[in-house]
């Protein structure tokens, strides 16, 4: 099993969210946890995230002995002309762009946390269809309106080590970012206000509230709501703004999805929170620190 050296900086421990037994090791991280308020709206939180500009997690992750299981953590020479010349770069969010799994964190809030962090286990691992495990985890805990928008007040963003650094410099080097995740809408625009992505640049699930702000469901119409969702999500893409190359970053089976005719050239398994071993030996790249992405960019 991999671990992580942690620093602890007003920390509380991100939990093991998942067990399964033929994927991920997960990997024990300290990340610091700050407050910050804003007014939570229908498409997200409202107000200036200046006060959490560094919620990433303080952790590094010792990947020696992981590493020597793998024959793809150093790229060939292609993979890196694929990476260094991409038109645009996707994101999954949770476990990559941030520490946590989204919606085991808002079910451990709302109660529910071990019943469904055992379903995004089997999720992510690939052993059920992904629209089955999100019907199963919401109805674990139906999450109300009201009960979402206390959870972002209460439990902002906790960004991935190096993310922001690894986005500003795409950003720099004028490649488009997307984030593409079977999270929710709700949940997600914070964390792309904070990392300067554009909301139009999101393509994740959305949840459903009745009249009264009771919990009725998530829209079966975006792509992501089902398996083989963000496949089709980075198609749509790559189709609508003519993009030549495009790559998908991410820690789970249906980001290794993505990697299809008319999807992303290249797939890059990000393992610094959770290592899923059979997804990390099909990747094109394995990686376990942002830096390295960001230092091959130069």
């Amino acid at each position: 099993m991999e671990s992580l050296m942690c620093a602890r900086i007003n920390s509380t421990p991100v939990r093991s969210l998942c067990s399964c037994k033929n994927n991920p090791i997960h990997v024990p991280l300290l990340a610091p946890r700050v407050t910050w308020r804003g007014l939570v709206s229908p498409t997200g939180v409202m107000g200036s995230p200046k006060s959490f500009n560094s919620v990433a997690a303080s952790i590094q992750p010792v990947e020696d002995s992981a590493t020597s299981r793998f024959d793809n953590t150093l790229p060939s020479k292609e993979i890196l002309d694929v990476w260094r010349n991409a038109n645009a770069v996707c994101f999954d969010v949770d476990s990559t762009v941030c520490v946590d799994e989204g919606i085991d964190e808002l079910a451990e809030f709302c109660g529910a946390g071990e019943a469904v962090a055992e379903w995004t286990a089997r999720a992510m691992g690939g052993s059920v269809p992904f629209e089955q495990a999100l019907a199963a985890r919401l109805s674990l805990f139906s999450p109300s309106q009201s009960q979402v928008q206390e959870f972002l007040e209460k439990r902002p963003p906790r960004l991935s080590p190096g993310i922001e650094a690894l986005v500003n410099k795409l950003h720099e080097k004028n490649k488009s970012v997307y984030l593409v995740s079977g999270g929710f809408r709700q949940m997600i625009n914070p964390i792309a206000t904070l990392l300067g992505i554009p909301l139009e640049n999101i393509y994740a699930n959305q949840l459903l509230f009745g009249s009264s702000g009771e919990f009725s469901g998530f829209d079966p119409n975006e792509p992501t709501s089902r398996s083989g969702g963000k496949a089709v999500a980075v198609q749509q893409i790559r189709k609508a703004r003519g993009f030549k190359s495009l790559v998908m970053i991410g820690d789970g089976a249906t980001d290794l999805e993505a990697r299809k005719p008319g999807g992303a050239d290249l797939f890059v398994c990000y393992a610094g929170v959770v290592l899923r071993e059979l997804v990390a030996a099909k990747a094109d790249w394995l990686v376990f620190n942002f830096k390295d992405l960001i230092n091959s960019l130069d």
